[in-house]
Protein backbone atom coordinates (compact mmCIF):
# COMPACT_ATOMS: atom_id res chain seq x y z
CA UNK A 1 0.00 0.00 0.00
CA UNK A 2 1.50 3.33 -1.09
CA UNK A 3 0.12 5.10 1.99
CA UNK A 4 2.43 3.05 4.23
CA UNK A 5 5.60 4.02 2.31
CA UNK A 6 6.24 7.38 4.04
CA UNK A 7 6.46 8.36 7.70
CA UNK A 8 3.33 10.51 7.47
CA UNK A 9 1.64 7.77 5.49
CA UNK A 10 2.43 5.28 8.22
CA UNK A 11 0.81 7.53 10.84
CA UNK A 12 -2.26 8.05 8.66
CA UNK A 13 -2.49 4.31 8.04
CA UNK A 14 -2.14 3.68 11.79
CA UNK A 15 -5.06 6.05 12.39
CA UNK A 16 -7.20 4.20 9.86
CA UNK A 17 -6.18 0.86 11.36
CA UNK A 18 -7.00 2.10 14.88
CA UNK A 19 -10.47 3.18 13.80
CA UNK A 20 -10.97 -0.09 11.93
CA UNK A 21 -9.97 -2.13 14.97
CA UNK A 22 -12.13 -0.13 17.36
CA UNK A 23 -15.38 0.12 15.37
CA UNK A 24 -16.82 -3.01 17.05
CA UNK A 25 -15.95 -1.45 20.43
CA UNK A 26 -17.12 2.09 19.58
CA UNK A 27 -20.59 1.09 18.32
CA UNK A 28 -22.05 -0.78 21.35
CA UNK A 29 -22.38 2.09 23.85
CA UNK A 30 -24.22 4.30 21.37
CA UNK A 31 -26.44 1.41 20.31
CA UNK A 32 -27.17 0.60 23.96
CA UNK A 33 -28.30 4.20 24.50
CA UNK A 34 -30.56 4.07 21.43
CA UNK A 35 -32.07 0.62 22.00
CA UNK A 36 -31.83 0.41 25.79
CA UNK A 37 -34.53 0.59 28.40
CA UNK A 38 -36.46 -2.06 30.20
CA UNK A 39 -35.22 -4.17 33.08
CA UNK A 40 -32.04 -2.93 34.74
CA UNK A 41 -29.24 -5.50 34.90
CA UNK A 42 -29.08 -5.09 38.68
CA UNK A 43 -32.91 -5.44 38.96
CA UNK A 44 -32.89 -2.56 41.42
CA UNK A 45 -30.64 -4.36 43.90
CA UNK A 46 -28.19 -2.48 46.06
CA UNK A 47 -24.60 -3.30 47.01
CA UNK A 48 -23.37 -3.62 50.60
CA UNK A 49 -22.81 0.16 50.68
CA UNK A 50 -26.55 0.74 50.19
CA UNK A 51 -26.14 2.11 46.65
CA UNK A 52 -27.42 0.54 43.45
CA UNK A 53 -25.04 -1.96 41.86
CA UNK A 54 -25.18 -0.37 38.38
CA UNK A 55 -28.27 1.84 38.24
CA UNK A 56 -31.25 2.18 35.93
CA UNK A 57 -29.10 3.16 32.95
CA UNK A 58 -27.68 -0.34 32.49
CA UNK A 59 -30.36 -2.63 31.09
CA UNK A 60 -30.44 -6.10 29.57
CA UNK A 61 -31.97 -4.77 26.36
CA UNK A 62 -29.28 -2.09 26.03
CA UNK A 63 -26.47 -4.53 26.79
CA UNK A 64 -27.57 -7.19 24.31
CA UNK A 65 -28.63 -4.72 21.60
CA UNK A 66 -25.33 -2.86 21.99
CA UNK A 67 -23.29 -6.06 21.79
CA UNK A 68 -25.25 -7.24 18.75
CA UNK A 69 -24.76 -3.91 16.95
CA UNK A 70 -21.02 -3.97 17.67
CA UNK A 71 -20.76 -7.54 16.38
CA UNK A 72 -22.76 -6.63 13.26
CA UNK A 73 -20.44 -3.67 12.63
CA UNK A 74 -17.49 -6.06 12.91
CA UNK A 75 -19.10 -8.56 10.55
CA UNK A 76 -19.56 -5.77 8.02
CA UNK A 77 -15.83 -5.03 8.39
CA UNK A 78 -14.98 -8.69 7.79
CA UNK A 79 -17.14 -8.69 4.65
CA UNK A 80 -15.80 -5.32 3.41
CA UNK A 81 -12.17 -6.32 3.93
CA UNK A 82 -12.53 -9.34 1.66
CA UNK A 83 -14.99 -7.77 -0.81
CA UNK A 84 -13.13 -4.52 -1.45
CA UNK A 85 -9.51 -5.67 -1.25
CA UNK A 86 -8.81 -3.98 2.08
CA UNK A 87 -6.25 -6.60 3.07
CA UNK A 88 -3.84 -3.94 4.38
CA UNK A 89 -6.26 -3.23 7.24
CA UNK A 90 -6.18 -5.44 10.35
CA UNK A 91 -8.11 -8.67 10.00
CA UNK A 92 -11.13 -8.94 12.25
CA UNK A 93 -12.58 -12.34 13.11
CA UNK A 94 -15.92 -13.34 14.58
CA UNK A 95 -14.14 -13.89 17.89
CA UNK A 96 -12.29 -10.54 17.84
CA UNK A 97 -15.41 -8.50 17.05
CA UNK A 98 -17.45 -10.36 19.67
CA UNK A 99 -14.80 -9.76 22.32
CA UNK A 100 -14.32 -6.10 21.39
CA UNK A 101 -18.07 -5.39 21.43
CA UNK A 102 -18.79 -7.31 24.62
CA UNK A 103 -15.67 -6.03 26.36
CA UNK A 104 -16.64 -2.43 25.64
CA UNK A 105 -19.97 -2.93 27.40
CA UNK A 106 -18.38 -4.85 30.28
CA UNK A 107 -15.97 -1.94 30.71
CA UNK A 108 -18.94 0.42 30.83
CA UNK A 109 -20.63 -1.81 33.44
CA UNK A 110 -17.47 -1.89 35.55
CA UNK A 111 -17.24 1.90 35.34
CA UNK A 112 -20.88 2.24 36.43
CA UNK A 113 -20.21 -0.08 39.37
CA UNK A 114 -17.23 2.06 40.44
CA UNK A 115 -19.17 5.30 39.92
CA UNK A 116 -21.89 4.07 42.28
CA UNK A 117 -19.27 3.10 44.87
CA UNK A 118 -17.84 6.63 44.67
CA UNK A 119 -21.30 8.15 45.12
CA UNK A 120 -21.51 9.48 41.56
CA UNK A 121 -25.00 9.60 40.09
CA UNK A 122 -26.18 8.38 36.71
CA UNK A 123 -25.11 10.86 34.05
CA UNK A 124 -22.55 12.53 36.30
CA UNK A 125 -19.30 13.15 34.45
CA UNK A 126 -16.23 11.17 35.46
CA UNK A 127 -13.26 12.47 33.49
CA UNK A 128 -11.13 9.79 31.78
CA UNK A 129 -13.20 6.87 33.08
CA UNK A 130 -16.11 7.97 30.87
CA UNK A 131 -13.83 8.13 27.84
CA UNK A 132 -11.67 5.04 28.28
CA UNK A 133 -13.96 2.45 29.92
CA UNK A 134 -14.75 0.86 26.57
CA UNK A 135 -11.08 0.68 25.57
CA UNK A 136 -10.02 -0.87 28.87
CA UNK A 137 -12.91 -3.36 28.85
CA UNK A 138 -12.45 -4.43 25.24
CA UNK A 139 -8.67 -4.70 25.54
CA UNK A 140 -8.82 -6.68 28.79
CA UNK A 141 -11.36 -9.14 27.42
CA UNK A 142 -9.48 -9.68 24.16
CA UNK A 143 -6.17 -10.01 26.05
CA UNK A 144 -7.70 -12.71 28.24
CA UNK A 145 -9.47 -14.65 25.49
CA UNK A 146 -7.54 -13.92 22.27
CA UNK A 147 -4.09 -12.50 23.12
CA UNK A 148 -2.59 -13.56 19.78
CA UNK A 149 -5.00 -11.30 17.88
CA UNK A 150 -4.29 -8.41 20.26
CA UNK A 151 -0.50 -8.59 19.90
CA UNK A 152 -0.68 -9.09 16.12
CA UNK A 153 -2.88 -6.03 15.62
CA UNK A 154 -2.36 -3.45 18.38
CA UNK A 155 0.95 -1.79 17.58
CA UNK A 156 2.31 1.20 19.49
CA UNK A 157 1.18 3.74 16.84
CA UNK A 158 -2.28 2.15 16.70
CA UNK A 159 -2.54 2.20 20.50
CA UNK A 160 -1.47 5.86 20.50
CA UNK A 161 -4.19 6.74 17.99
CA UNK A 162 -6.79 4.87 20.05
CA UNK A 163 -5.79 6.90 23.11
CA UNK A 164 -5.99 10.17 21.12
CA UNK A 165 -9.14 9.51 19.09
CA UNK A 166 -11.35 7.81 21.68
CA UNK A 167 -12.11 10.86 23.87
CA UNK A 168 -12.69 13.02 20.78
CA UNK A 169 -15.16 10.54 19.30
CA UNK A 170 -16.74 10.00 22.72
CA UNK A 171 -17.38 13.72 23.11
CA UNK A 172 -18.71 14.20 19.58
CA UNK A 173 -21.06 11.20 19.76
CA UNK A 174 -22.38 12.24 23.18
CA UNK A 175 -23.10 15.79 22.01
CA UNK A 176 -24.98 14.40 19.02
CA UNK A 177 -26.84 11.96 21.30
CA UNK A 178 -27.80 14.81 23.60
CA UNK A 179 -29.13 16.99 20.79
CA UNK A 180 -31.19 14.21 19.23
CA UNK A 181 -32.64 13.28 22.63
CA UNK A 182 -30.97 9.91 23.19
CA UNK A 183 -28.81 11.13 26.10
CA UNK A 184 -29.80 13.30 29.05
CA UNK A 185 -26.36 14.95 29.30
CA UNK A 186 -23.82 15.87 26.59
CA UNK A 187 -20.94 13.88 28.12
Amino acid sequence: MILKDTAIGQWIFSLLAALWIMIPAYVPNSAAAVFGGGTPIDSGRVFSDGRRIFGDGKTYRGFFAGALCGILAGLIEIWARSSFNLAALPQQTLLSVTLLATGALLGDLAKSFLKRRLGKERGESWFLADQYDLVIGSFLLILLAYPLWFFENITLPIAAWIVIVTPLLHRAVNIIGYYIGVKEVPW
